[in-house]
């Protein structure tokens, strides 16, 4: 078969993708009723799920700090390595304003693990591999991949921003003001 009579099954096949990824559009409906994306003043789900050392983390472990927790695509992408170094980078800043520091993506604990240690990051990694902590954040899903979103968590576990389609080259330091502004 020639090249050029596989486009009608190609776009076929791409549609079929594009309707079954509502998702894509960031209209995820969430556990609790709501849809898209969680908006500040609005309580944050507990989670639980293992970092990439196999232990079980929970947001209640986080209680009485500031949370930041980001979603990003993928380990070893070229903007997820970049956002995750960004912040192992300011990790002396991040520990000074006390806040607690979460990556969370669809990857595996093992995946995790080897990109946690080849850019020696110091925060926990969480394995979404069937993609609750997404659902139950709003954040949308596309080919087994998160949305690059981070909330900022208050001390009482509240969401207190939602940062969308953040640049990872400058997003840590958007997020260490947004710390500092908290009330304390």
């Amino acid at each position: 078969m020639r090249p050029w009579h596989r486009k009608p099954v190609r776009r076929a096949a791409l549609a079929l993708v594009l309707a079954l990824a509502p998702a894509a559009c960031g209209q995820v409906k969430r556990p609790d009723g709501g849809i898209g994306l969680l908006a500040p003043r609005e309580p944050a789900p507990a989670f639980s799920a293992p970092d990439q050392y196999g232990k079980t983390r929970t947001l209640a472990e986080f209680h009485g700090r500031p949370v930041v927790l980001f979603f990003y695509p993928k380990d070893g992408t070229p903007g997820c390595t970049k956002e995750a170094c960004a912040f192992r980078d300011r990790w002396s800043k991040l520990q000074a304003t006390g806040a607690a520091l979460v990556g969370v993506s669809r990857d595996s604990v093992e995946k995790h693990r080897a990109f946690a240690e080849e850019h020696k990051l110091q925060f926990p990694l969480l394995a979404d591999e069937d993609g609750t902590i997404c659902k139950s954040y709003g954040v949308s899903s596309t080919l087994g991949m998160a949305s690059r979103v981070t909330f900022l968590i208050d001390r009482n576990g509240t969401v207190a921003r939602t940062f969308a389609d953040v640049s990872p080259a400058t997003h840590a330091d958007e997020v260490l003001a947004a710390i500092e502004a908290l009330p304390k």
